[in-house]
């Protein structure tokens, strides 16, 4: 049965649990197909609400600190492959504590922590750049000239440090897999010499593995291909893909305002505390029921509940008017999203929730007022 929004309290992100059941399945299947590690990135998704339907899959966790390694341990069960740009004395002890893998940025926190990992039986990776991706942002291209991220092969040398058993890369950002198998030309020119004496890659995330056109039987080809020419173990952490076009941020036009002919419906949501990539990007996310400005059609702007002037969208065009009280349905808003929001000015985070065809609504998690004063 298709989802009766009517009867969800607003704000509120919404998980539809047989799309994300579908993401789940596919990538299940390349990660069987192509005999590779696939890893839950948790700085695209950490909603560990819906983890026990991650648990069936048998996926890893990707994780950035201590927070995210302890949330992977606890909550999916596994040890994290952990990455960060750098680790801190007061944390690191219980980093390793949750990690199976890590991968340092730089020789400088090689030096500082191998030792320890190794200690604990943690494999030691070093993060690489190839100084090569097709972003077509800025903000998401961890390669352009200057980046903190990783080491160039010239800074690496001739040889990888004692100790170290795999190479991490990440340059894609939802990408295609003939996007990949550019970067991996590039990679196995500048770092293809350090491959007999590793035992792993990590091909990093930015993979788009459940978008529409994706060629998994290529992606498949690539994969099985690397790792037999090489025989390295693969790993990747697509990130995006596991709740790509999984759910929705519902919302409730509160006013309607205008100003110099321009229409804007007042929303209980904000951009930026909700939806914070349509900002940064920035790109307009689809609404349910509209379409870009028609000319002839009601056109409204999209107004966030917060203070910040920048904090609205536009222009979406509707079949009629619209009204106070009128849901508006914001599409593709679970990954990326909670795991970026804010509470600025004391904004109430929207409710979390999945539908199931079985059983209908289950609201998983409420927000109140303890938890904007709590983390002040």
């Amino acid at each position: 049965m298709p989802i009766d929004f009517n009867k969800i309290q607003t704000p509120c992100y919404v998980i539809d649990e047989l799309l994300l059941r579908n993401n789940l399945r596919l990538i299940k299947k390349v990660k069987e197909a192509a005999a590779v590690d696939i890893l839950v990135s948790f700085k695209a998704f950490s909603n560990w609400g819906v983890f026990p339907i991650f648990k069936e899959c048998g996926f890893g966790a990707s994780a950035s600190s201590i927070n995210e390694t302890r949330l992977a341990f606890e909550e999916l069960g596994v040890k994290a492959h952990t990455y960060s740009p750098a680790f801190e004395d007061k944390s690191i002890a219980d980093i390793l504590k949750y990690s199976s893998h890590i991968s340092f940025n730089s020789i400088n926190q090689w030096r500082k922590y191998s030792k320890i990992a190794s200690q604990n039986g943690v494999s030691i990776g070093l993060r690489v750049n190839p100084e090569f991706s097709d972003s077509p942002y800025d903000i998401y291209n961890p390669c352009k000239p200057g980046s903190r991220f990783g080491m160039t092969a010239e800074q690496l040398g001739d040889a990888v440090p004692q100790g170290v058993e795999g190479l991490h890369f990440h340059t894609l950002f939802e990408a295609d897999s003939f996007a990949l198998e550019k970067v991996l030309a590039v990679f196995l020119k500048k770092f293809g010499k350090f491959l007999p004496k590793l035992k792993w890659v990590n091909m990093g995330g930015g993979h788009l593995i459940t978008k529409k056109d994706y060629d998994i039987h290529h992606l498949i080809k690539i994969l099985t291909g690397f790792k037999n020419k090489h025989d390295v173990e693969i790993i990747l952490e697509p990130g995006s893909a596991f709740t790509y076009q999984t759910g929705y941020l519902v919302s409730t036009i509160l006013d309607m305002v205008e100003n110099k002919g321009i229409k804007t419906a007042v929303l209980d949501v904000s951009f930026t505390c909700h939806m914070p990539d349509c900002l940064e990007m920035p790109y307009k996310p689809v609404i349910g029921g509209a379409t870009d400005e028609m000319a002839g059609k009601p056109t409204y702007r999209m107004g966030g509940i917060s203070c910040l002037a920048g904090d609205f969208m536009g222009n979406w065009s509707f079949d009629k008017e619209l009204k106070p009280g009128d849901k508006i349905i914001f599409d593709d808003m679970i990954h990326y999203t909670t795991v970026k929001t804010t509470m600025f000015n004391g904004v109430s985070h929207p409710c979390i929730g999945i539908w199931s065809e079985k059983s209908g609504f289950r609201l998983i998690k409420e927000f109140n007022y303890n938890d904007y004063k709590n983390r002040l």
